[in-house]
Protein backbone atom coordinates (compact mmCIF):
# COMPACT_ATOMS: atom_id res chain seq x y z
CA UNK A 1 0.00 0.00 0.00
CA UNK A 2 1.51 3.46 -1.06
CA UNK A 3 0.75 6.80 0.07
CA UNK A 4 -1.28 9.20 -1.73
CA UNK A 5 1.26 12.27 -0.37
CA UNK A 6 4.21 9.99 -2.63
CA UNK A 7 2.67 9.90 -5.61
CA UNK A 8 1.45 12.40 -8.71
CA UNK A 9 -0.87 10.11 -11.02
CA UNK A 10 -4.20 10.26 -12.76
CA UNK A 11 -6.91 9.86 -10.84
CA UNK A 12 -10.63 9.14 -12.32
CA UNK A 13 -14.18 8.12 -11.27
CA UNK A 14 -15.69 5.36 -13.63
CA UNK A 15 -19.34 5.43 -14.23
CA UNK A 16 -20.43 2.06 -14.76
CA UNK A 17 -22.74 0.88 -17.84
CA UNK A 18 -23.57 2.83 -20.63
CA UNK A 19 -25.05 5.66 -21.32
CA UNK A 20 -27.49 6.82 -23.80
CA UNK A 21 -27.73 10.52 -25.10
CA UNK A 22 -29.18 12.40 -28.45
CA UNK A 23 -26.95 11.57 -31.11
CA UNK A 24 -25.80 15.22 -33.01
CA UNK A 25 -25.35 13.78 -36.13
CA UNK A 26 -28.40 11.05 -37.58
CA UNK A 27 -30.38 13.11 -34.80
CA UNK A 28 -31.62 9.88 -32.66
CA UNK A 29 -33.36 10.96 -29.77
CA UNK A 30 -31.30 8.00 -27.70
CA UNK A 31 -29.18 6.25 -30.25
CA UNK A 32 -25.53 7.64 -29.00
CA UNK A 33 -23.80 5.28 -26.63
CA UNK A 34 -20.69 6.09 -25.07
CA UNK A 35 -18.87 4.58 -21.71
CA UNK A 36 -17.69 7.53 -19.30
CA UNK A 37 -15.83 8.63 -16.62
CA UNK A 38 -14.73 11.56 -14.92
CA UNK A 39 -11.19 12.45 -15.04
CA UNK A 40 -10.33 14.74 -11.47
CA UNK A 41 -6.55 14.33 -13.17
CA UNK A 42 -4.73 12.93 -15.65
CA UNK A 43 -0.92 12.82 -16.78
CA UNK A 44 0.00 13.31 -20.61
CA UNK A 45 0.62 9.86 -21.23
CA UNK A 46 -2.14 8.40 -19.44
CA UNK A 47 -4.45 10.27 -21.95
CA UNK A 48 -2.14 9.85 -25.01
CA UNK A 49 -3.04 6.08 -24.30
CA UNK A 50 -6.01 6.55 -23.64
CA UNK A 51 -7.36 8.40 -26.67
CA UNK A 52 -5.02 5.66 -28.32
CA UNK A 53 -7.79 3.30 -27.11
CA UNK A 54 -10.68 5.37 -28.50
CA UNK A 55 -11.50 7.59 -26.13
CA UNK A 56 -11.49 11.75 -25.44
CA UNK A 57 -11.84 14.54 -23.25
CA UNK A 58 -14.91 17.03 -23.24
CA UNK A 59 -13.50 18.94 -20.39
CA UNK A 60 -12.86 16.81 -17.78
CA UNK A 61 -15.15 14.21 -18.80
CA UNK A 62 -13.57 11.54 -20.87
CA UNK A 63 -15.77 8.78 -22.84
CA UNK A 64 -15.17 6.29 -25.68
CA UNK A 65 -17.88 5.47 -27.73
CA UNK A 66 -19.26 1.76 -27.91
CA UNK A 67 -18.60 1.69 -31.27
CA UNK A 68 -20.80 -1.63 -32.06
CA UNK A 69 -24.04 -0.32 -30.80
CA UNK A 70 -24.03 4.16 -31.13
CA UNK A 71 -26.39 5.11 -34.09
CA UNK A 72 -23.08 6.78 -35.56
CA UNK A 73 -19.68 4.78 -34.81
CA UNK A 74 -16.78 7.29 -34.27
CA UNK A 75 -13.12 6.43 -35.00
CA UNK A 76 -10.22 7.98 -33.76
CA UNK A 77 -8.73 9.19 -36.89
CA UNK A 78 -4.95 10.75 -37.05
CA UNK A 79 -2.80 12.52 -39.75
CA UNK A 80 0.95 12.29 -40.05
CA UNK A 81 2.13 16.00 -40.51
CA UNK A 82 5.11 15.24 -41.52
CA UNK A 83 3.84 13.57 -44.92
CA UNK A 84 0.67 16.16 -45.51
CA UNK A 85 0.44 17.57 -48.88
CA UNK A 86 -2.57 20.89 -48.58
CA UNK A 87 -5.56 19.64 -51.46
CA UNK A 88 -6.33 21.63 -53.37
CA UNK A 89 -9.82 22.72 -50.92
CA UNK A 90 -7.20 23.58 -48.48
CA UNK A 91 -4.76 25.55 -50.75
CA UNK A 92 -8.19 27.32 -51.57
CA UNK A 93 -8.49 28.32 -47.82
CA UNK A 94 -4.88 29.85 -47.03
CA UNK A 95 -5.07 31.70 -50.30
CA UNK A 96 -8.45 33.10 -49.21
CA UNK A 97 -6.79 34.04 -45.81
CA UNK A 98 -4.00 35.90 -47.81
CA UNK A 99 -6.36 38.06 -49.89
CA UNK A 100 -7.91 38.78 -46.84
CA UNK A 101 -4.96 39.93 -45.35
CA UNK A 102 -2.95 41.30 -47.66
CA UNK A 103 -5.57 43.24 -49.89
CA UNK A 104 -9.00 42.87 -47.76
CA UNK A 105 -10.89 41.09 -50.15
CA UNK A 106 -13.67 39.41 -48.83
CA UNK A 107 -14.45 35.77 -50.38
CA UNK A 108 -18.28 35.39 -51.71
CA UNK A 109 -20.11 32.69 -49.90
CA UNK A 110 -18.34 29.76 -46.50
CA UNK A 111 -16.82 27.12 -46.94
CA UNK A 112 -16.39 26.10 -43.47
CA UNK A 113 -17.26 22.25 -43.47
CA UNK A 114 -18.96 22.16 -40.22
CA UNK A 115 -21.19 25.10 -39.16
CA UNK A 116 -24.58 23.07 -40.21
CA UNK A 117 -23.83 20.66 -37.48
CA UNK A 118 -22.12 22.86 -34.49
CA UNK A 119 -25.06 22.94 -32.64
CA UNK A 120 -26.48 19.96 -32.85
CA UNK A 121 -22.47 17.96 -32.22
CA UNK A 122 -21.67 20.26 -29.60
CA UNK A 123 -25.39 19.87 -28.04
CA UNK A 124 -24.65 16.03 -27.97
CA UNK A 125 -21.84 16.51 -25.88
CA UNK A 126 -23.46 18.40 -23.33
CA UNK A 127 -26.51 16.47 -22.94
CA UNK A 128 -24.42 13.62 -22.02
CA UNK A 129 -22.07 15.25 -19.47
CA UNK A 130 -25.19 16.75 -17.91
CA UNK A 131 -26.98 13.75 -17.44
CA UNK A 132 -23.61 12.94 -14.95
CA UNK A 133 -25.10 13.48 -11.09
CA UNK A 134 -21.33 14.91 -10.69
CA UNK A 135 -20.06 18.74 -10.81
CA UNK A 136 -19.21 19.65 -14.92
CA UNK A 137 -16.51 22.71 -15.16
CA UNK A 138 -16.91 22.89 -18.80
CA UNK A 139 -17.67 26.46 -18.02
CA UNK A 140 -14.22 27.35 -16.59
CA UNK A 141 -12.52 27.25 -20.05
CA UNK A 142 -14.57 30.37 -20.58
CA UNK A 143 -13.77 31.51 -17.45
CA UNK A 144 -9.92 30.96 -18.23
CA UNK A 145 -10.38 32.09 -21.30
CA UNK A 146 -11.66 35.57 -20.28
CA UNK A 147 -8.88 35.74 -17.61
CA UNK A 148 -6.04 35.12 -20.01
CA UNK A 149 -7.81 37.76 -22.26
CA UNK A 150 -7.76 40.26 -19.92
CA UNK A 151 -3.94 39.64 -18.87
CA UNK A 152 -3.58 40.18 -22.58
CA UNK A 153 -5.32 43.43 -22.59
CA UNK A 154 -3.39 44.64 -18.98
CA UNK A 155 -0.19 43.82 -21.00
CA UNK A 156 -0.89 45.56 -24.00
CA UNK A 157 -3.05 48.52 -22.54
CA UNK A 158 -5.71 48.03 -24.83
CA UNK A 159 -8.71 48.56 -21.81
CA UNK A 160 -11.74 46.39 -22.74
CA UNK A 161 -11.64 46.54 -26.53
CA UNK A 162 -11.80 42.85 -27.23
CA UNK A 163 -15.23 40.58 -27.80
CA UNK A 164 -16.61 38.30 -24.67
CA UNK A 165 -15.88 35.22 -25.78
CA UNK A 166 -19.19 33.94 -24.70
CA UNK A 167 -20.33 35.65 -28.17
CA UNK A 168 -18.06 33.13 -30.34
CA UNK A 169 -19.31 29.82 -32.19
CA UNK A 170 -18.39 26.57 -30.59
CA UNK A 171 -17.09 24.63 -33.29
CA UNK A 172 -16.61 20.83 -32.87
CA UNK A 173 -13.14 20.62 -33.62
CA UNK A 174 -10.86 17.55 -35.00
CA UNK A 175 -9.36 15.52 -32.44
CA UNK A 176 -6.77 13.22 -31.90
CA UNK A 177 -2.67 7.61 -31.85
CA UNK A 178 0.16 5.90 -30.47
CA UNK A 179 2.83 5.81 -32.10
CA UNK A 180 3.27 2.33 -31.80
CA UNK A 181 5.61 0.05 -33.99
CA UNK A 182 3.35 -1.61 -36.04
CA UNK A 183 1.68 1.31 -37.68
CA UNK A 184 4.76 2.84 -39.05
CA UNK A 185 4.95 -0.11 -41.10
CA UNK A 186 1.63 0.68 -42.90
CA UNK A 187 1.53 2.69 -45.94
CA UNK A 188 -1.33 5.09 -47.75
CA UNK A 189 -2.55 3.10 -51.01
CA UNK A 190 -3.99 5.49 -53.64
CA UNK A 191 -6.64 4.03 -55.56
CA UNK A 192 -8.06 5.48 -58.98
CA UNK A 193 -11.35 7.57 -58.19
CA UNK A 194 -14.43 7.11 -59.71
CA UNK A 195 -14.88 9.95 -62.88
CA UNK A 196 -15.51 12.99 -61.32
CA UNK A 197 -14.59 12.18 -57.82
CA UNK A 198 -11.31 13.72 -57.55
CA UNK A 199 -7.45 13.62 -59.02
CA UNK A 200 -5.87 10.03 -60.17
CA UNK A 201 -2.52 10.50 -58.20
CA UNK A 202 -1.28 7.89 -59.87
CA UNK A 203 -1.03 10.39 -62.71
CA UNK A 204 1.41 13.21 -62.71
CA UNK A 205 -0.28 16.90 -61.81
CA UNK A 206 -1.92 18.70 -64.53
CA UNK A 207 -0.04 21.97 -65.75
CA UNK A 208 -1.74 24.48 -67.44
CA UNK A 209 -2.06 25.01 -71.03
CA UNK A 210 0.09 28.06 -70.89
CA UNK A 211 3.11 26.30 -69.47
CA UNK A 212 2.59 23.60 -72.07
CA UNK A 213 2.68 25.92 -75.10
CA UNK A 214 5.80 27.11 -73.60
CA UNK A 215 8.13 23.97 -73.80
CA UNK A 216 6.89 23.31 -77.05
CA UNK A 217 8.05 26.16 -78.15
CA UNK A 218 11.37 25.79 -76.58
CA UNK A 219 11.74 21.99 -77.82
CA UNK A 220 11.13 23.44 -81.10
CA UNK A 221 13.90 25.82 -81.13
CA UNK A 222 16.54 23.39 -79.85
CA UNK A 223 15.57 21.33 -82.44
CA UNK A 224 16.33 24.15 -85.10
CA UNK A 225 19.36 25.51 -83.48
CA UNK A 226 22.80 23.71 -84.83
CA UNK A 227 24.15 22.81 -81.38
CA UNK A 228 21.31 21.61 -79.94
CA UNK A 229 20.70 24.74 -77.55
CA UNK A 230 18.48 28.22 -77.49
CA UNK A 231 20.52 30.89 -78.95
CA UNK A 232 19.94 34.75 -77.93
CA UNK A 233 19.39 35.51 -74.15
CA UNK A 234 16.74 33.10 -74.05
CA UNK A 235 19.34 30.39 -74.25
CA UNK A 236 22.68 31.50 -73.10
CA UNK A 237 23.81 29.30 -70.46
CA UNK A 238 21.31 26.73 -70.62
CA UNK A 239 21.23 23.27 -71.31
CA UNK A 240 18.25 21.68 -73.70
CA UNK A 241 14.93 21.61 -72.09
CA UNK A 242 12.61 18.38 -71.36
CA UNK A 243 9.65 17.79 -69.41
CA UNK A 244 10.95 16.47 -66.08
CA UNK A 245 13.09 19.43 -65.34
CA UNK A 246 10.18 21.70 -66.14
CA UNK A 247 8.08 19.65 -63.67
CA UNK A 248 10.61 20.04 -61.04
CA UNK A 249 10.37 23.57 -60.95
CA UNK A 250 6.43 23.59 -60.78
CA UNK A 251 6.51 21.32 -57.43
CA UNK A 252 3.57 22.12 -55.46
CA UNK A 253 4.20 24.57 -52.36
CA UNK A 254 4.30 23.36 -48.41
CA UNK A 255 2.27 24.06 -46.27
CA UNK A 256 4.83 26.27 -44.39
CA UNK A 257 5.13 28.11 -48.04
CA UNK A 258 1.66 28.50 -48.46
CA UNK A 259 1.14 29.57 -44.66
CA UNK A 260 3.89 31.49 -43.31
CA UNK A 261 5.16 33.42 -46.50
CA UNK A 262 5.97 37.23 -45.57
CA UNK A 263 2.95 39.40 -45.99
CA UNK A 264 4.06 43.25 -47.76
CA UNK A 265 4.54 46.04 -45.53
CA UNK A 266 0.82 47.56 -46.82
CA UNK A 267 -0.89 44.51 -45.96
CA UNK A 268 -4.51 45.26 -44.69
CA UNK A 269 -4.88 43.27 -42.17
CA UNK A 270 -2.47 41.25 -39.51
CA UNK A 271 -2.94 38.13 -38.03
CA UNK A 272 -1.32 37.18 -34.64
CA UNK A 273 -1.29 34.23 -32.48
CA UNK A 274 -0.88 33.43 -29.14
CA UNK A 275 -0.65 30.35 -26.19
CA UNK A 276 -2.10 30.39 -22.92
CA UNK A 277 -2.63 27.14 -20.74
CA UNK A 278 -6.37 26.07 -20.51
CA UNK A 279 -9.00 24.74 -17.64
CA UNK A 280 -8.60 20.24 -18.04
CA UNK A 281 -7.40 17.66 -16.56
CA UNK A 282 -4.10 17.54 -18.13
CA UNK A 283 -1.48 18.29 -16.26
CA UNK A 284 1.38 20.28 -17.12
CA UNK A 285 4.59 18.75 -17.50
CA UNK A 286 7.79 19.96 -18.86
CA UNK A 287 9.73 16.77 -19.43
CA UNK A 288 13.27 17.96 -20.32
CA UNK A 289 13.24 15.51 -23.69
CA UNK A 290 9.58 17.24 -23.89
CA UNK A 291 8.74 20.44 -26.38
CA UNK A 292 9.84 23.85 -24.80
CA UNK A 293 5.94 24.82 -24.18
CA UNK A 294 5.53 21.08 -22.00
CA UNK A 295 2.81 18.64 -22.38
CA UNK A 296 -0.96 20.13 -21.49
CA UNK A 297 -3.73 22.20 -22.33
CA UNK A 298 -3.56 25.01 -24.67
CA UNK A 299 -6.07 28.02 -26.26
CA UNK A 300 -4.31 29.11 -29.37
CA UNK A 301 -5.72 32.80 -29.68
CA UNK A 302 -6.33 34.33 -33.30
CA UNK A 303 -5.78 37.67 -33.42
CA UNK A 304 -6.84 39.61 -35.92
CA UNK A 305 -6.18 43.93 -36.10
CA UNK A 306 -5.82 43.43 -32.22
CA UNK A 307 -9.09 41.90 -32.48
CA UNK A 308 -9.61 37.94 -31.07
CA UNK A 309 -11.22 36.10 -33.72
CA UNK A 310 -11.27 32.58 -33.12
CA UNK A 311 -9.61 30.17 -30.23
CA UNK A 312 -8.49 26.89 -30.71
CA UNK A 313 -8.02 24.58 -27.78
CA UNK A 314 -5.39 21.49 -27.87
CA UNK A 315 -4.01 19.27 -25.89
CA UNK A 316 0.22 18.79 -26.56
CA UNK A 317 0.83 14.68 -25.68
CA UNK A 318 4.16 13.44 -25.74
CA UNK A 319 3.08 11.32 -29.09
CA UNK A 320 0.90 14.08 -30.62
CA UNK A 321 -1.14 17.12 -30.81
CA UNK A 322 -4.64 16.85 -30.06
CA UNK A 323 -7.70 19.26 -31.20
CA UNK A 324 -10.52 19.48 -29.28
CA UNK A 325 -12.56 22.41 -30.02
CA UNK A 326 -12.79 25.78 -31.97
CA UNK A 327 -14.55 28.96 -30.54
CA UNK A 328 -14.86 31.46 -33.78
CA UNK A 329 -16.59 34.60 -34.35
CA UNK A 330 -19.08 34.15 -36.72
CA UNK A 331 -18.70 37.22 -38.69
CA UNK A 332 -15.39 35.75 -39.72
CA UNK A 333 -16.94 32.29 -40.63
CA UNK A 334 -16.63 33.35 -44.50
CA UNK A 335 -12.30 32.71 -43.88
CA UNK A 336 -13.00 29.08 -43.16
CA UNK A 337 -11.50 29.11 -39.53
CA UNK A 338 -12.24 25.46 -38.95
CA UNK A 339 -9.91 24.45 -42.23
CA UNK A 340 -7.78 26.91 -41.49
CA UNK A 341 -7.01 26.23 -37.58
CA UNK A 342 -6.68 23.08 -38.22
CA UNK A 343 -3.79 23.37 -41.26
CA UNK A 344 -2.13 25.89 -38.59
CA UNK A 345 -2.30 22.96 -36.07
CA UNK A 346 -0.74 20.91 -38.59
CA UNK A 347 2.11 23.33 -39.03
CA UNK A 348 2.19 23.91 -35.51
CA UNK A 349 2.80 19.81 -34.95
CA UNK A 350 5.42 19.67 -37.63
CA UNK A 351 7.25 22.35 -35.33
CA UNK A 352 7.03 20.53 -32.58
CA UNK A 353 8.55 17.46 -34.04
CA UNK A 354 11.74 19.20 -35.11
CA UNK A 355 12.70 19.56 -31.16
CA UNK A 356 10.69 16.68 -29.75
CA UNK A 357 11.52 13.72 -32.22
CA UNK A 358 8.56 11.41 -31.41
CA UNK A 359 5.80 14.28 -31.48
CA UNK A 360 4.40 13.58 -34.53
CA UNK A 361 0.82 12.91 -35.28
CA UNK A 362 -2.20 15.24 -35.21
CA UNK A 363 -5.25 13.79 -34.22
CA UNK A 364 -8.59 15.13 -35.51
CA UNK A 365 -11.12 13.52 -33.12
CA UNK A 366 -13.66 11.43 -34.46
CA UNK A 367 -13.87 10.51 -38.17
CA UNK A 368 -17.47 9.54 -38.74
CA UNK A 369 -18.07 7.67 -42.15
CA UNK A 370 -21.73 7.40 -41.33
CA UNK A 371 -22.65 11.02 -41.61
CA UNK A 372 -21.36 12.50 -44.97
CA UNK A 373 -21.04 15.84 -43.40
CA UNK A 374 -18.39 14.62 -40.98
CA UNK A 375 -16.07 12.86 -43.93
CA UNK A 376 -14.05 16.25 -44.43
CA UNK A 377 -11.94 14.93 -41.89
CA UNK A 378 -10.33 12.21 -44.38
CA UNK A 379 -9.55 14.64 -46.48
CA UNK A 380 -6.28 15.23 -44.15
CA UNK A 381 -3.89 12.53 -45.78
CA UNK A 382 -2.15 10.27 -45.34
CA UNK A 383 -4.47 9.69 -42.24
CA UNK A 384 -5.06 6.97 -39.87
CA UNK A 385 -7.95 5.43 -38.37
CA UNK A 386 -8.20 3.23 -35.36
CA UNK A 387 -9.28 -0.42 -35.12
CA UNK A 388 -12.46 -0.56 -32.16
CA UNK A 389 -11.02 -4.02 -31.88
CA UNK A 390 -7.63 -4.27 -31.62
CA UNK A 391 -6.63 -0.68 -31.60
CA UNK A 392 -3.59 -0.70 -34.45
CA UNK A 393 -4.07 2.01 -37.00
CA UNK A 394 -4.93 1.27 -40.45
CA UNK A 395 -4.25 4.13 -43.36
CA UNK A 396 -7.40 5.68 -44.42
CA UNK A 397 -8.00 4.32 -47.99
CA UNK A 398 -7.71 0.71 -46.35
CA UNK A 399 -10.98 1.04 -44.66
CA UNK A 400 -13.19 3.41 -46.24
CA UNK A 401 -14.32 0.39 -48.55
CA UNK A 402 -14.83 -1.77 -46.02
CA UNK A 403 -17.07 1.46 -44.05
CA UNK A 404 -19.13 2.40 -47.43
CA UNK A 405 -20.36 -0.93 -46.79
CA UNK A 406 -21.29 -1.21 -43.04
CA UNK A 407 -21.30 1.65 -40.25
CA UNK A 408 -19.35 -0.63 -37.62
CA UNK A 409 -15.80 -2.51 -38.76
CA UNK A 410 -13.38 -4.12 -37.45
CA UNK A 411 -10.86 -2.44 -39.54
CA UNK A 412 -7.60 -4.35 -38.99
CA UNK A 413 -7.29 -6.94 -41.82
CA UNK A 414 -5.59 -9.18 -39.61
CA UNK A 415 -8.34 -11.94 -38.54
CA UNK A 416 -5.76 -13.63 -35.94
CA UNK A 417 -4.79 -10.04 -34.63
CA UNK A 418 -6.38 -9.49 -30.84
CA UNK A 419 -5.93 -6.51 -28.36
CA UNK A 420 -2.36 -6.20 -27.16
CA UNK A 421 -2.82 -4.37 -24.08
CA UNK A 422 -6.01 -6.39 -23.26
CA UNK A 423 -6.86 -6.78 -19.60
CA UNK A 424 -5.56 -9.88 -18.33
CA UNK A 425 -5.06 -9.17 -14.10
CA UNK A 426 -7.98 -6.96 -13.08
CA UNK A 427 -6.59 -7.94 -9.77
CA UNK A 428 -3.81 -5.06 -10.51
CA UNK A 429 -6.20 -2.09 -11.18
CA UNK A 430 -4.97 0.26 -9.07
CA UNK A 431 -7.97 1.49 -6.74
CA UNK A 432 -7.55 4.94 -4.60
CA UNK A 433 -9.50 4.52 -1.17
CA UNK A 434 -9.27 7.06 1.87
CA UNK A 435 -6.61 8.39 0.56
CA UNK A 436 -4.35 5.18 0.15
CA UNK A 437 -3.20 3.66 -3.56
CA UNK A 438 -3.99 -0.42 -3.69
CA UNK A 439 -4.41 -3.05 -5.92
CA UNK A 440 -7.85 -3.81 -6.50
CA UNK A 441 -7.37 -7.63 -4.99
CA UNK A 442 -6.29 -6.01 -2.22
CA UNK A 443 -9.22 -3.57 -1.56
CA UNK A 444 -11.55 -6.25 -2.62
CA UNK A 445 -10.44 -8.44 0.40
CA UNK A 446 -10.77 -5.35 2.76
CA UNK A 447 -14.58 -4.35 1.54
CA UNK A 448 -15.41 -8.14 1.04
CA UNK A 449 -18.38 -7.23 -1.53
CA UNK A 450 -18.29 -8.39 -5.11
CA UNK A 451 -20.95 -5.86 -6.24
CA UNK A 452 -18.08 -3.69 -7.46
CA UNK A 453 -16.60 -6.37 -9.35
CA UNK A 454 -18.48 -5.98 -12.30
CA UNK A 455 -17.69 -1.96 -12.65
CA UNK A 456 -14.23 -2.78 -12.44
CA UNK A 457 -14.15 -5.26 -14.87
CA UNK A 458 -15.34 -3.21 -17.75
CA UNK A 459 -13.24 -0.34 -16.40
CA UNK A 460 -10.56 -2.07 -16.54
CA UNK A 461 -10.95 -3.86 -20.38
CA UNK A 462 -12.13 -0.23 -21.94
CA UNK A 463 -8.75 1.44 -20.25
CA UNK A 464 -6.16 -1.88 -20.98
CA UNK A 465 -3.79 -3.04 -18.97
CA UNK A 466 -0.87 -0.46 -18.44
CA UNK A 467 -3.10 2.68 -17.71
CA UNK A 468 -4.91 0.09 -15.55
CA UNK A 469 -2.49 -0.36 -13.52
CA UNK A 470 -1.30 3.51 -13.45
CA UNK A 471 -4.16 5.67 -13.04
CA UNK A 472 -5.98 5.17 -9.52
CA UNK A 473 -9.38 4.59 -9.70
CA UNK A 474 -11.37 6.65 -7.29
CA UNK A 475 -13.63 4.29 -5.06
CA UNK A 476 -15.83 5.47 -2.15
Amino acid sequence: MASWAALSPSIVEYFEGEDFYRCGYCKNESGSRSNGMWAHSLTAQDYQDLIDRGWRRSGKYVYKPVMNQTCCPQYTIRCHPLQFQPSKSHKKVLKKMLKFLTKGEIAKGNDEPMDSLVEDAVAGDFALINKLDVQCDLTTLSDDLRKSLESEETRKGKGSQKEAPQQFVLAPQREEGPCSGASSQLTEVHTVPKPGKGADLSKPPCRKAKEIRKERKRLKLVQQSPTGSLQGPQGQGQAPSSFPPKAKCNQPKSLEELMFGPLPEDAAHKLEFTRFLCSSPLEVEKPPDGPECGYGSFHQQYWLDGKIIAVGVIDILPSCVSSVYLYYDPDYSFLSLGVYSALREIAFTKQLHEGTPQLSYYYMGFYIHSCSKMRYKGQYRPSDLLCPETYVWVPIGQCLPSLDNSKYCRLNPDPAAVDEDRSQEPGRVQVFHKKAIMPYSIYKKQRKDPSEDAAVLQYASLVGQSCAERMLLFRN
